[in-house]
């Protein structure tokens, strides 16, 4: 019998041969003292092999393990100034943004509590849903079991999804109809006859819709052009090119079109997106205006405040409340009164007339067009918003150092994070609001726009790290990667700066940074998310691989 070679000792080994030939290579071995040695070898070799792979990591050396305790001490510092600098950004950014816009709302007759019913609890997606509300949270019932069945599809068995989905069926089918009290009306011209009663709230599409009847609810309009002659005992909604209120209006209007005129009565306030409103000397709304708009004028009686952002505003009527404007021009004729007091700050200094009735002088402010750069404030807080973001930075490698890694990695593409960045960037939002449309659904929009303005405040963070690699080179350890990201972020704020002299430089800019460093997060989640084979288990069935020319298994070179 010729000699033993290694790949048969080791299958030997392994118990890897059938029965009957390893008692022949057991009985040689006994009889060889050459392949006694050379199994005894190669079982020395595979023992220390074994042993090494499961050898525990080696202990640090007292030096560096000093200095991670230091590292460690030091951080408490380090997360204080953390909490301090944030906490100084949320203060500024109140007292600078949201204090002095929630006074002029207060200043307008929108107060916290009143704000919320407005925009909520008497606005278009609230109550104009309501009549439709069994099938909106079927659908959004069975899009989230759907996508959680996606999600949880391979640890959950076949018999008890298809349990879940068929109590889910059932679920739906026992729900109780509700009585729909809408009335949908559509053509080319659609009206509500004089003498006619609507009950309950009404939509209306068409070309030319008229009211000359009286609705009892809210009237929803998509239409060209709106005329309201009759009583509504609800609000106006209206998406129309032109709309002309010359009836009774016992709620508010709230309206996204071109031209508003007001010759009749509304009990309430006004919420307007136009190009040019009109509250005519016939006219009156019982509360308060808030208007964007190119033009407003108000020769008629307001009961409460005007809130506006326009490039003219004319007041030649009465005003029983305050009047808080921005834009380029604004005139009091000598028939106008005002309430409360009058602040307007644009282009030109207002023009009042001397037969004008005012309850204190017109508080102007001029718009100073001044380089930013030239104030020393500009300055400080630059420093301060670029310390918080560093810090945001740190504090999130810290919590995520892995995933901060593999974000990063994902930023070096290029290509796939700029193109998947431009579909979140605008998809995400989108998808939010129609997740909002519905109640069940709320939560969850609200949730997608929490993470992708986290995503937003994080992309900056994201591209500047990726320039200070290309600056410094990767960083193995944390600490280096924060350095880098310092770095990189400082020389993106300062190539913005520059970029913002010219605005669609500084928008392009913006967005680029903005879908680069959303891209990459997106894509870091998709990576994380996505099903990883675990090393060393084969994909498929196990081939072994071709033995190398002139080798003998069993001493039997193979054919």
């Amino acid at each position: 019998m010729n000699h033993l070679d290694e790949m048969t000792c080791l299958l030997y080994l392994e118990r890897q041969l059938d029965r009957p030939r390893a008692q022949e290579v057991s009985a040689h071995a006994q009889g060889c003292a050459a392949c006694r040695t050379l199994m005894r070898a190669l079982e020395r070799e595979s023992r220390l092999l074994t042993r090494a792979m499961l050898e525990e990591d080696e202990p640090l050396p007292a030096r560096l393990k000093e200095f991670q305790e230091r590292a460690k001490r030091s951080l408490q510092w380090i997360w204080g100034v953390a909490f301090g600098l944030a906490a100084t950004g949320a203060y500024a950014l109140y007292t600078g943004y949201i204090e002095p816009w929630q006074q002029q709302l207060e200043q307008a007759g929108f107060g916290g509590t009143n704000m919320l019913s407005l925009l909520v609890f008497q606005g278009a997606f609230w109550k104009g849903w309501q009549s439709m509300i069994t099938l909106l949270e079927a659908t959004a019932l069975l899009t989230l079991a759907g996508f959680g069945a996606v999600l949880f599809r391979r640890r959950i068995r076949r018999g008890t999804a298809t349990a879940l989905m068929l109590a889910g069926l059932c679920a739906v089918v026992a729900l109780p109809q509700a009585v729909s009290a809408s009335e949908f009306r559509k053509g080319h011209s659609v009206e509500v006859r004089e003498g006619e009663t609507i009950k309950g709230d009404i939509f209306l599409f068409a070309d030319r819709v008229r009211i000359e009847g009286t609705v009892d609810g809210d009237v929803y309009a998509f239409s060209q052009d709106v005329g309201v002659s009759g009583h509504v005992t609800g609000d106006v909604i209206a998406f129309a090119h032109t709309l002309r209120i010359g009836g009774k209006v016992d709620g508010n209007i709230r309206a996204g079109l071109n031209t508003l005129t007001v010759t009749g009565g509304v009990s309430k306030n006004a919420l307007i997106f136009c190009d040019y409103a009109n509250l005519d000397s016939s006219g009156n709304i019982g509360g308060s205006i808030t208007a964007f708009a190119e033009n407003l004028n108000v020769d008629g009686k307001l009961g409460r405040d005007i809130l506006i952002f326009s490039k003219h505003v004319s007041i030649s009527g009465v005003v029983g409340g305050g009047i808080q404007a921005k834009g380029g021009t604004m005139s009091i004729g000598a028939t106008g009164e005002v309430g409360g007091p009058v602040r307007f700050e644009g282009e030109n200094a207002p023009e009042v007339s001397s037969g004008a009735k005012l309850a204190s002088p017109v508080e102007y402010k001029k718009w100073e067009h001044r380089r930013e750069y030239l104030n020393k404030n500009y300055y400080i807080w630059r420093v301060i918003w670029t310390a918080a973001f560093i810090l945001f930075g740190l504090v999130l490698l810290m919590l995520l150092p892995k995933f901060g890694r593999e974000t990063i990695s994902a930023a070096e593409q290029f290509g796939a994070p700029i193109g998947l960045g431009v579909l979140v960037f605008f998809g995400v939002p989108i998808a939010a609001v129609i997740a909002c449309i519905t109640v069940v659904g709320l939560p969850l929009g609200i949730l997608a726009v929490g993470i992708w303005l986290l995503m937003l405040f994080t992309a900056e963070l994201v591209v500047g790290t990726v320039v200070g690699n290309w600056i410094l080179g990767r960083g193995s350890s944390s600490w280096e990667i924060v350095g880098r990201m310092a770095l990189g972020f400082v020389l993106v704020r300062i190539a913005y700066t520059f970029l913002s002299q010219v605005h669609v430089l500084a928008l392009l800019g913006a967005l680029g940074i903005w879908t680069w460093g959303m891209g990459a997060i997106s894509l870091a989640f998709y990576r994380r998310f996505q099903p990883v084979i675990a090393p060393g288990s084969p994909a498929g069935p196990f081939t072994p691989p071709p033995l190398p020319p002139n080798t003998t298994v069993g001493g039997v070179q193979p054919a």
